[in-house]
């Protein structure tokens, strides 16, 4: 049996940059140990994998690092979206509504591009593992984390003193993977033309350095909204592909837009 796999950059107007994700288009839901394989086998930050439900426009909706399964993963949403808008699965008029770990997630076109309804993660205030403080070796201005629904350390965000301090951060990922089974988001007031620039680091989930986190962005804005006093902001992730996000804080929503481009489609044949 051919199942419909395409590979979506997100985040982005063109191909090569962003954040790239897998998007399988399943007919029924598949074991959890047969995802994991593939998304091995795609060996990107996530893929997506995708079931219609019985309600037009309705589907659940899962992830997965080369590693483990994730709560939550925006990138690979607006990738999902997009490829069901994009084969005709789905018409560009219609929302696309996800059921994941994490709750409802909506999609819907503006335009050029696509709006991403997500949660707000709201952080508290930190301390930051010494080995992380080693590893990125950094002087943070303030640090917050957002924790897990068991209680345990989910994403440290670390602001930084500038633009510059956060695109110049060179981490040792290896100790950075022993610091703690968590995240770790650098961020500043952005320079020029961004309110915020960001970089992220998960290497307790396989990923080094992700090149576009839509999760992140879910703390990122309702900190920055905060800070600058606006709920309505342009944010970049200064990778090494880059990606441009317009963020919106409403409420305990958080909205997140971007475009995506197809690089890849074909067929998964196991």
């Amino acid at each position: 049996m051919e199942i419909p796999l395409l590979q979506i950059d997100a985040f982005t107007s063109q191909a090569f940059k962003g954040n790239p994700a897998a998007v399988c288009l399943l007919d029924e839901a598949k074991p959890a140990g047969w995802m994991q394989n593939v998304g091995a086998e795609m060996n990107l930050a996530e893929t997506a994998f995708v079931v219609p439900r019985a309600e037009s426009g309705h589907y659940d909706l899962r992830w997965f690092t080369p590693a483990i399964e994730i709560p939550l993963c925006g990138h690979a949403t607006l990738a999902s979206a997009h490829a069901l808008w994009e084969t005709g699965g789905l018409p560009e008029t219609q929302e696309a509504h996800f059921y994941t770990m994490s709750g409802e997630l909506i999609c819907r076109r503006q335009g050029k591009l696509i709006e991403m309804d997500f949660p707000a993660l709201i952080a508290e205030p930190a301390t930051l593992p010494a080995a992380a403080v080693e590893a990125l070796d950094i002087q943070p201005v303030n640090v917050v984390c957002h924790r897990r629904k068991d209680g345990s350390d989910g994403n440290f965000l670390i602001e930084l003193e500038s633009e510059t301090v956060v695109r110049n951060v060179k981490p040792n990922f290896y100790l950075l993977g022993k610091a703690a089974n968590a995240g770790f988001i650098i961020s500043a007031r952005g320079d020029s033309n961004y309110d915020f620039v960001s970089r992220y680091f998960a290497c307790y989930a396989g990923i080094d350095e992700d090149p576009v986190t839509g999760s992140a962005h879910c703390m990122l804005t309702p900190y920055w909204a905060a800070r600058l006093g606006k709920t309505e902001m342009n944010a970049y992730q200064a990778s090494a592909r880059g990606g441009e996000l317009r963020v919106r804080l409403a409420g305990d929503r958080v909205f997140l837009a971007g475009e995506a481009v197809t690089v890849l489609r074909g067929n998964l044949l196991c």
